[in-house]
């Protein structure tokens, strides 16, 4: 199976890569924006008709899409993650190909749920942000495009490679600096909160599974189980050997010590994903637990200079 991956430099799509590598009946083609990818192409500003080409010369059997970004204003937001999505779709529906695409949303679309809730794939989705709406756009263009496509709503992704801009990434970022510096204390914001973390690895496992399917529509993957932000940020503590105190703080404090701003993806203080239709569907469950995943989330912290 000839498998074209987009955002394969990215967070997820470095694992997505590494996982369908591992797969002796993959033939793998990486295209991004950066120089490690196989073919360098900009989907938010390159033309459908250009894409089409290159999909009708590697005539690849299922497209994984995992370009995008989190971070951002509106108008970029936009760009990376609707207008690219955009011409992926038109770019496979002028192709002569007949690929299955495979689109990764994120549990943003949804916005604020119910505290105690599970969100299921059934729930009205009600972004409560600018990152939320984009990805929830880009969904409703695979949905609408008359491919045969699935969208995997990943929640909160966590593990080895843990971007810096990303809450965790950010947590673990003032942790090693605070250590460094010798700090008493760890002040950080938006501890309140509790999302539902999956592992990359099981992200990239749910990808895979979603390519030899034939399940369409959307298929929340996470863990299904809500964690208190300040639970990990305590956890990522205990990892890292963090002997000072972790207090948490709603504004930036006047002066010295180590601040995180309030999570920044629009979805209130609780999410929760009902995973059943990903293990019915998919045969996919998480493996790997979070004290695993935090693990390697501050091994690489550590490791930074």
């Amino acid at each position: 199976m000839r498998v074209l991956l987009l955002g394969a430099d990215g967070f997820l799509g470095r694992h997505v890569a590494e996982r369908l590598l591992a797969d002796p009946a993959v033939q793998l083609t990486a295209l991004g924006r950066s120089d490690d990818a196989d073919v360098r192409f900009d989907l938010s500003s390159g033309a459908p008709g250009v894409l089409a080409r290159f999909l009708d010369a590697v005539h690849p059997g299922v497209v994984v899409n995992c370009a995008g970004t989190a971070r951002g204003a509106a108008r970029e937001l936009t760009r990376q993650n609707t207008v690219a999505v955009a011409t992926v779709c038109e770019a496979m529906r002028r192709s002569s190909i007949a690929a299955r695409l495979v689109q990764v949303g994120c549990g943003s679309e949804y916005g604020p749920s119910p505290v105690g809730s599970s969100t299921g794939e059934d729930a009205p989705p009600r972004p409560g942000g600018p990152y939320g709406v984009s990805k929830l756009a880009a969904t409703e263009l695979v949905l609408g495009s008359g491919l045969d496509a699935v969208v995997l709503r990943v929640f909160s992704p966590v593990g080895p490679g843990t971007p810096t801009g990303a809450p965790l990434g950010r947590v673990a970022e003032a942790l090693r600096r605070a250590m460094q510096n010798g700090d008493p204390e760890l002040r950080l914001g938006g501890l309140a909160v509790q999302r539902d973390f999956v592992d990359a690895r099981d992200v990239a496992r749910a990808v895979h599974a979603a390519s030899l399917s034939a399940a369409q529509g959307v298929v929340n993957i996470g863990s299904g189980r809500a964690v208190r932000m300040r639970d990990m940020a305590m956890a990522l503590a205990h990892v890292a050997g963090y002997e000072g105190a972790v207090r948490e703080l709603e504004e930036a404090p006047a002066s010295g010590g180590a601040m995180m701003p309030p999570y920044p993806d629009g979805c209130g203080l609780w999410q929760q994903a009902d995973v059943r239709t990903a293990r019915d569907r998919l045969g996919w469950r998480p493996r790997i637990g979070l004290e695993e995943s935090l693990a390697d989330v501050w091994m690489e912290a550590a490791c930074r200079v």
